[in-house]
């Protein structure tokens, strides 16, 4: 049987130099006892067997449930990504729009042509044609001045329609330009597609009633503006309660109801450099892919391999779309849900302390966890950071949240401009709702471009009350002229038998008259004729010699 010593008698024992073995002939287990303290001279004993170490270097690690593996980074270090050069240069107009842009007009008809006006008169007169009457016209100078009226009514807002042309709120401008009924009948029969093959068009698009003219439209944007480098992405909704498969109800917006655009914006300048509408669910998406990857990729296409920056919401930021946008030499910066599933689960604790900052990396991508406040977290997904530092402040805020709140608001803002002298007005069909904000957006871009290209700054009223004179200037002179040709060809006096009225009404309402104006060519009464003195032949021929 063996005895348990003490580790003190054992090292008593073997000092002593004593046979490990008592008078019994029994074993010595040399064994320390569990309540035992090791001495200083146990530090000599043969160290433990080695364990595996982590490797030199390595951060911690976690896996979010879609597999996606994150390295926890310190704040301020640099982390291994590959960096993209950054697009240079700011927003410019194309070499095209410097060459074509002389005047505001011509800035203008960048987006809306002459072709596109073309396309609006022909099916505009062939609705009238088909519903009133065979000799229905309008010509392409009136088209203008009709868009120029619609403007001008977003500049001085009124109550009504027929208030436009009323003797109190009406604008002279618009008495001067066109005829309240006119206005109407123009408005009653305009379309812009073919109202015969229409239906069929609309089986495999439901935005047929507008779609070459918006297609041409968006064409024009693209092609007259370079972007710089930083891209806001966003939804716009237009306030409509028109019938249409597609209308829209989005509570938090002010006005719940409208057609929704998808819109991507410029930062600097916040000229609108692509959009299109959303019409439902669409069968030429690929199964699988998200609806917000398929927008922000089809609205950036044109702007792709170029070092550009897209800043955009928590709907449209994924971890899919950072690096799809990456291949393309293009980056992102986001707002992220964090209850998308490439999320580490660890950074969904509640039980955060304000001004505090956690950085995550994965391949291609940061991901910054930032308390403003106790027990709430920001999530910023970036592509365009390397590395991610806190502010010297009270508040220690990092660079991709500065970033983020200084990009975030291109398509916030452009969509207050353009409301505040929105041309929108009550309607029932929502082509020409559609048309309303193709006509807000197009002025919006061409007042960018008319800035840029003359290097001056010009309130945008100004700019749209002047666009709005240039529009309708030849078709007034063209009513001027055409009605001084009339008046020249009327008899100097009226014909036997009949009566003319003053066409003066200077002094009068309703006389008759029986001569003209040696001027103007106009039929005046007795009350609107300015009466010429006597005088003599000697005082006239005197004052013919002065």
């Amino acid at each position: 049987m063996q005895k348990r010593l003490s580790a003190q008698q054992a090292l008593e024992l073997i000092q002593s130099s004593a046979s490990p073995w008592d008078s019994d002939g029994e074993d010595i287990n040399l064994q320390l006892d569990s309540d035992s303290e090791l001495s200083s001279d146990e530090e000599t004993l043969p160290p433990p067997p080695p364990q595996k170490r982590a490797r030199l270097g390595s951060e911690p690690s976690e896996t979010a449930k879609d597999g996606t593996v994150w390295r926890e980074q310190q704040v301020g270090t640099h982390l291994h990504v590959t960096p993209i050069e950054p697009y240079a240069t700011d927003g410019e107009p194309s070499a095209k729009a410097r060459r074509s842009i002389r005047s505001r007009l011509q800035s203008f008809l960048c987006f809306i042509t002459i072709g596109m006006l073309r396309s609006i008169q022909e099916w505009t007169t062939q609705h009238a044609r088909h519903t009133e009457q065979q000799d229905w016209f309008m010509g392409l100078p009136e088209l203008m001045t009709f868009i120029s009226v619609v403007i001008l009514r977003g500049v001085n807002k009124v109550p009504s329609l027929g208030d436009s042309w009323s003797a109190n709120l009406g604008n002279p401008r618009i008495i001067a330009t066109m005829a309240r009924s006119r206005f109407k009948n123009i408005m009653r029969h305009l379309r812009f597609d073919d109202m015969l093959t229409r239906r069929e068009r609309a089986e495999t698009d439901k935005f047929a009633a507008i779609s070459d003219v918006w297609g041409s439209f968006v064409t024009n944007c693209i092609a007259s503006f370079n972007p710089g480098r930083h891209i806001t992405i966003d939804e716009q909704l237009y306030p409509s309660k028109t019938r249409c498969c597609f209308l829209q109800y989005i509570a938090t917006k002010p006005d719940k109801f409208g057609i929704k655009f998808w819109v991507a914006c410029d930062l600097k300048s916040k000229y609108i450099c692509n959009v299109f509408p959303y019409l439902g669910k669409d069968p030429s998406r690929p199964s699988g892919e998200r609806l917000s990857e398929s927008v922000v990729m089809r609205l950036m296409e044109p702007f792709m391999d170029k070092g550009r920056t897209v800043t955009m919401d928590n709907f449209f930021t994924s971890l899919s779309l950072a690096q799809r946008l990456l291949s393309r030499k293009t980056t992102i910066l986001g707002t992220v849900n964090k209850r998308r599933r490439e999320i580490p689960q660890s950074t969904s604790k509640t039980d955060r302390t304000a001004f505090t900052t956690q950085v995550f990396s994965t391949t291609g991508a940061t991901l910054t966890v930032n308390a403003p406040k106790r027990k709430k977290a920001v999530y910023i997904l970036s592509s365009m950071h390397s590395v991610v530092e806190t502010e010297d402040t009270t508040k220690r805020k990092p660079n991709t949240v500065t970033d983020y709140n200084k990009t975030k608001c291109g398509v916030d803002v452009m969509d207050q401009m353009v409301r505040e002298y929105s041309v929108r007005a009550g309607t029932r069909r929502w082509p020409v709702a559609v048309f309303y904000n193709m006509i807000d957006m197009a002025a919006l871009n061409a007042h960018v471009l008319y800035q840029a290209c003359f290097g001056v700054k010009e309130r945008r009223v100004d700019f749209l009350v002047e666009l709005a004179k240039e529009l309708g200037n030849f078709h007034v002179n063209e009513k001027k002229a055409h009605k001084e040709k009339l008046l020249r060809e009327q008899p100097s006096t009226p014909s036997p038998g009949k009566r003319a009225k003053c066409q003066v009404n200077h002094r009068c309402k309703t006389n008759n008259a029986t001569v003209r104006c040696v001027d103007c060519y106009r039929y005046t009464c007795g009350k609107c004729t300015r009466v010429i003195p006597w005088q003599c032949q000697v005082c006239s021929d005197s004052a013919d010699g002065l």
